[in-house]
């Protein structure tokens, strides 16, 4: 790592998550205290729990490779229980919404192109301890969120300065 230089935050997530909703707000808090010296990466956890996490990540990965992923996120991530009631609906009107080529994204949740992104993901999340979600990861330090998000952006800014 380059001196001065922050580690990057990976922030493990599944968009029909309440909770990661809420986490939004520290992500885009460290956004704003650190800007462009902060990388911020969206790690996939879906929950088995919620029946429309894993197509919402493989919706997430698409709009990613459209450029909008974190729009995206933001979108799907403040329309949770809508995403509970609609299912892959809500995110191609989410995709449409912000202008991404809404038929890849629906195409990208049947044909499965995204899949072995978002299997890798987890497979990594169960390998290193993540057992929900909100979870970072800041310089190979886990933070669980899923119990409780208090006090938790001021250990991840503690990490970053630790680190830098």
């Amino acid at each position: 790592m380059i001196e001065g230089s922050l580690p990057p935050v990976e922030f493990w997530c599944e968009l029909q998550c309440p909770d990661c909703g809420t986490a939004l707000d520290d992500v885009r808090a460290l956004r704003e205290q650190y800007g462009d010296a902060l990388t911020v990466s969206l790690r996939h956890f879906p929950l088995e729990k919620h029946k429309h996490a894993y197509a919402a990540a493989e919706a997430a990965e698409e709009a990613f490779a459209q450029g909008g992923g974190w729009p995206f996120v933001e979108a799907v991530l403040g329309r949770v229980e809508e995403l509970d009631r609609r299912g892959p609906e809500l995110l191609l009107e989410v995709a449409r919404e912000l202008g991404l080529d809404a038929e890849e994204v629906e195409l990208a949740m049947i044909d499965g192109r995204h899949t072995l992104a978002v299997d890798a993901d987890q497979a990594e999340g169960k390998a290193i301890g993540v057992k929900g979600t909100p979870t970072y990861v800041v310089g190979g330090r886990r933070l669980d969120g899923g119990q409780s998000q208090q006090g938790l952006r001021e250990q991840i800014v503690a990490l970053l300065e630790a680190q830098r």
